[in-house]
């Protein structure tokens, strides 16, 4: 066991040592490899093998100032998150082979300045850490309350940006995930990083004992109390009035827009919105609330009274078709239009019964942030909508006709914990319509079902998912999967709603409780280093 000690304690030392280039190397591997945790992956374990060595890193941030301290730190930070972004979000420059004539040079932009961006935070979280840094155990809780704080920042700053934040290397797992109904996937953030660490105090002269095993417990807790909550807890009921049809129709993005294939794309929506499944489904008939996928259409569904037509023919009596597409307006004073990215619900008379307007946009994606300068020099969105999508002014509940009713959450809208419910009117499921064709068969899809899917964890409700080109399904009020497609599959998610449970704390608290943990990794810091 001393030999273990001594071969780890010479590997901090390397690490700590370590300058230049090769200092920038280690950094940027364990940012890299720490993105092995999320999903498709799931190897969280690797966080316990990473994280140490940005403290270590840290550690060796040394100058004769705290000012110098704090800079080598973030610049440290800066390397160690442009490789955990880079290789966690490499798969957002598919978007840009869709058009590849008119935005395939932005791809290398996007690929590395995101990154680039996103590794600020880090940069920042790594100079707070090295700011209040103390020798031993304490600093482990420096770093874990900075690093959770800057992850804190990247999910709200200029519009937010919290995927792949580090709690979701937990609420990935079912029984670990569980606690997220307490203090969100945000308060998971400070678990994970505390936890994971913790193991950086091994290297110590005197290694922290009490440390390791607290992070032990603390892993052993979350999986006590997931463990408890779903097998002796979790009572997944269905509602019988409402049976769901979600479509998943795998149209590729290079076809989905072409005004040319508006028919194929409606027939292929209706013939697997009523593909018999077996004897005891008769298809589209048979499904109460049929949902297709964001922005479902080459054209505008409320200016296309056939197409409102056809859907109305083919709904059961009392059914409706959630579906996302783009909405239009002209403005009052004549001087062109707006158009919203929305989702209609169409009732068995062709009639729009309710619209959603989106209300988070995706910066670059859909809207250009400072238009009429960036318009000027020829960009455009990379949806092609010239002047970008306008925003939505309020957040909806919208009751079916059988009495339930859903959130709508349009694409990327589902990743945002604070905006899932407005506190005011509970609704009795999520409805997330999305299209993840732009990012084909990568892990993007993939890490988006899974941020979706904790929003239902966090809030005890019932989640319905229709993706084009992504992960369709229908998850209940614990997290679990009911029923879902894999990516790159053609088809129809079929089954009853599943029904709500009691609001979690993480609802009764606003989402708040997660600050708790910076507040004590912070106090145990700081008395830490006034008995020094």
């Amino acid at each position: 066991m001393t030999r273990r000690f001594e071969a780890l304690s010479a590997l901090a030392a390397r690490v700590t040592l370590a300058h230049g280039w090769r200092r920038a190397l280690m950094a940027c591997a364990a940012g890299a490899l720490s993105a092995l945790a999320m999903p498709p992956f799931g190897v969280w374990p690797i966080l316990a093998l990473t994280l140490p060595v940005a403290v270590w890193l840290i550690d060796g941030a040394s100058a004769e100032t705290r000012a110098r301290s704090a800079l080598a730190a973030a610049w440290v930070g800066f390397v160690f998150g442009f490789g955990y972004f880079l290789a966690g979000l490499w798969w957002i420059g598919s978007a840009f082979l869709v058009d590849a004539d008119v935005f395939g040079w932005l791809l290398p932009v996007a690929v590395a300045g995101l990154p680039a961006l996103l590794g600020v935070t880090t940069a920042l979280a790594f100079a707070l850490a090295r700011l209040i840094w103390s020798p031993g155990w304490p600093r482990v809780f420096a770093f874990a309350a900075a690093l959770g704080l800057g992850e804190l920042l990247r999910g709200h700053i200029f519009t937010g940006f919290p995927w792949n934040s580090f709690g979701y290397a937990l609420a990935d797992q079912p029984w670990l995930g569980q606690f997220a109904s307490v203090v969100g996937v945000e308060g998971l953030t400070f678990v994970a990083i505390a936890i994971f660490a913790a193991p950086a105090t091994l290297a110590d002269p005197i290694p922290s004992r009490r440390l390791l095993a607290a992070a032990a417990l603390a892993l052993i807790g979350l999986a006590g109390f997931g463990g408890v909550r779903l097998n002796y807890l979790a009572q997944t009921g269905f509602d019988a009035r409402v049976r769901i049809r979600a479509i998943q129709p795998e149209i590729p993005q290079d076809m989905k827009s072409q005004e040319a294939e508006r028919d194929t794309i409606m027939e292929t929506y209706l013939s697997l919105s009523d593909e018999a499944r077996g004897p005891e489904h008769r298809g589209f008939a048979d499904a109460e609330l049929v949902v297709w996928p964001e922005s479902a259409f080459p054209f505008l569904l409320s200016r296309a009274p056939d197409a409102l037509a056809r859907i109305g023919r083919s709904l059961a009596r009392g059914a409706t078709l959630a579906t996302g597409s783009v909405r239009g307006e002209r403005r009052a004073d004549g001087a062109g239009a707006d158009y919203w990215n929305a989702l209609h619900l169409v009732g068995d008379d062709g009639s729009i019964l309710a619209t959603y307007d989106k209300i988070h946009l995706v910066p670059f994606g859909e809207y250009l942030p400072f238009q009429t300068l960036l318009e000027s020099f020829g960009l455009e969105a990379v949806t092609r909508q010239r002047g970008g999508f306008a925003s939505g002014v309020r957040q909806a509940v919208i009751a079916l006709p059988q009495g339930p009713r859903f959130r709508p959450l349009i694409c990327y809208e589902a990743i945002f914990p604070e905006e899932v419910s407005d506190g005011e009117e509970r609704p009795d499921f999520l409805l997330n319509v999305t299209n993840d064709a732009w990012f084909g068969r990568t892990p993007g899809p993939y890490q988006h079902a899974a941020q979706a899917r904790v929003r239902a964890v966090e809030q005890g409700l019932p989640m319905v998912r229709s993706a084009n080109g992504g992960i369709s399904s229908i998850v209940d009020a614990y997290g679990r999967i009911v029923e879902a497609l894999p990516l790159g599959t053609r088809g129809v998610v079929d089954g009853f709603l599943p029904l709500a449970i009691e609001p979690t704390v993480f609802v009764t608290t606003s989402g708040r409780l997660f600050l708790a943990f910076p507040v004590i990794f912070l106090s145990l810091v700081f008395v830490a280093r006034s008995r020094v």
